[in-house]
């Protein structure tokens, strides 16, 4: 694959909520950027990163998720010059809030990847489905508009990486059995989904809420998450 060539790419998994974290790098500078890290796996993370004999400048997150608590607080922590962002949409707190269309660098490429043809979708459009919109403020109607006109107008050829494996910008216009449908339809189908609410959604949305710092975390959310992350 080309995208491998031109920058530093790996794809790694956590098993408990089977969340990709995305780690890119630029070969010339050597800084990095990680996207949609979780608590738990903070040390293998940065172990990683301290392999490839890169430096940590963004940590950020695709939105404020609702299955795993995000480790940004805690590499920042870690790596001080380190910041975090994160829509500003989404109303989570982060270093740096990205309103649509702009973008962050790091080295030599940016988060809206171009140059290297290829977009993070997080989990607002998935292999052959998107996000859910039942909680979060979710609006099917908005989703579907957002992917059509930011995500389907990208060239065919982009590929796409969600919180869950890889796809394409061609493919998924062509055979997304959700988003390939007229608008009310879509917007009906989202309706009566009927879906059990993620497991680690009463930590995870507050907690992302804040950054994933603990400090500003309420007592019954910072038990839970001390109870699986190692805060440093």
């Amino acid at each position: 694959m080309a995208l491998m060539r031109k920058l530093i790419f790996r794809q790694m998994f956590e098993s408990k909520t089977s969340t990709f974290t995305y780690l890119l790098g630029c070969p010339k500078t050597r800084e990095a950027i990680l996207i949609d890290p979780v608590i738990e796996m903070v040390d293998r993370d940065l172990q990683i990163i301290h392999e490839l004999r890169l430096k940590l400048k963004y940590a950020g997150n695709t939105h404020a998720h609702a299955d795993h608590v995000t480790a940004t607080a805690e590499l920042r922590k870690l790596v001080p010059e380190c910041k975090s962002f994160i829509s500003h949409a989404s109303g989570a707190k982060a270093n740096i809030t990205l309103v649509n269309g702009e973008t962050i660098q790091f080295g030599c490429i940016t988060y809206v990847c171009h140059k290297e043809r290829f977009a993070m979708t997080g989990d607002t459009l998935l292999i052959r489905g998107c996000g859910r919109t039942d909680f979060q403020q979710g609006d099917s109607r908005k989703l579907y508009n957002s992917v059509h006109s930011q995500i389907f107008s990208l060239p065919d050829d982009y590929l796409l990486f969600p919180g869950f494996s890889v796809t394409s910008v061609e493919e998924e216009k062509k055979y997304n059995p959700r988003l390939t449908l007229p608008i009310d339809q879509f917007v009906e189908f989202m309706k009566n989904l009927k879906l059990d609410n993620p497991k680690q959604i009463d930590k995870a949305v507050p907690a992302n809420m804040v950054d994933g710092d603990v400090r500003y975390m309420n007592e019954a959310v910072r038990a839970e998450v001390c109870k699986t992350a190692k805060i440093h």
